[in-house]
This record gives structure tokens, sequence and C-alpha cells, in this order.
């Protein structure tokens, strides 16, 4: 199985956001190549949220490009067999933190969000990851920063995205 194969699978499972999903799948129809970063129309990413339960808190990164607080994420690669593999990857690479697993389920959200031109849009495909216990994060090149917030200050620092993505994964907790 590929990874756009993976993707179409993935999001035909998924049962949030009908619309959204809808054009996340019409996208991927429409363009064989829309898994990676050259399809000019867009493309999917993957990201993960990364959590820990246990101290009520999240890693958001200050994303160096955009001088934003986030969570770990970015473009999907050759080498990924699956969507969540990706997110997972990107969670790992970004956090410093090994022994990520992802919130079990599949995705907790889809972000749609435009981007500067020569791409358009990222078709963000969220889950969240947990951290394990005594986690300790290191920051990556592709940060300006690395911080854990509990989960009531992330609406003072983060966008819209980011804090339904948290207030998904926190209902997916119970």
């Amino acid at each position: 199985m590929t990874l756009y194969d993976d993707a179409v699978l993935v999001l035909k499972g998924y049962e949030g956001q009908p619309e959204l999903r809808q054009v996340y799948l019409d996208h991927l129809a429409a363009h064989p190549d829309g898994m990676y970063k050259p399809c000019g129309a867009g493309h999917l990413t993957s990201s993960a949220l990364v959590i820990d339960p246990s101290r009520g808190r999240v890693l958001l990164t200050l994303h160096r490009k955009l001088n934003m607080w986030l969570q770990m994420g970015g473009h999907c690669e050759e080498g990924d067999r699956t969507v969540a593999e990706a997110a997972l990857r990107e969670a790992a690479e970004e956090s410093g933190i090994a022994g990520l697993t992802l919130l079990p389920g599949g995705p907790v959200r889809l972000d749609r969000h435009p981007i500067p031109a020569p791409c358009h849009w990222h078709l963000d495909v969220q889950y969240a990851a947990l951290a394990p216990a005594g986690a300790q994060a290191a920051i990556s090149d592709e940060s300006l920063d690395l911080r854990w917030f509990a989960y009531d200050e992330v609406a003072g620092v983060a966008d819209t995205s980011v804090v339904r993505l948290l207030e998904g994964t926190l209902a997916r907790l119970g």
C-alpha cells in the first residue's frame, strides 16, 4: 500500500468534519501527487499534538518561519508508509522525545490552511501523541523555542486550530 492509499483509507474512516474530509478526498482524487510538497495546488501534511496527560500539559513549538506556537508536524516524506507514521516521525524529530505513541483512534482533527505561493494549501491530518513518563524535550533546528504549556494556557499562546486540536484530544482522552 502506498502513502496515498493509506491517506485515502484514513480519511474515509475518519468520522468527524465530513465536509472538510470530503475536500481532502476530492483534492487527492484530483491530484495523485497531493501527498507531497511539490504539488502546487496543495498537499497533505501530518502533525501531532504532544501531550502529557499525567501532568496536564502539551508541548508546543515556536515555528521558525511562522513565529507561532504550534503542534509538531510537517510534510510527508517518501519513506513514510502511513500518515500516522509521518505524524509520529515529525513529532519525534521536532520534540526530541523518543517513545512517543499516538493516541488510539486515528486522526483527532483535520485543518486546512493557506500557505504562501508557490503552493496554496496545507491539508493537515492532526493526531495526538502521548509523551512517555519523564519525557525530556529537545529543541530542533525547525523551532525557535519548545515549551510545555498547561492545558488552560494554550488558548493564550496558540491559534484556534491548536486550541481545537487540544479540545478534541482531551475529549478523546475522556
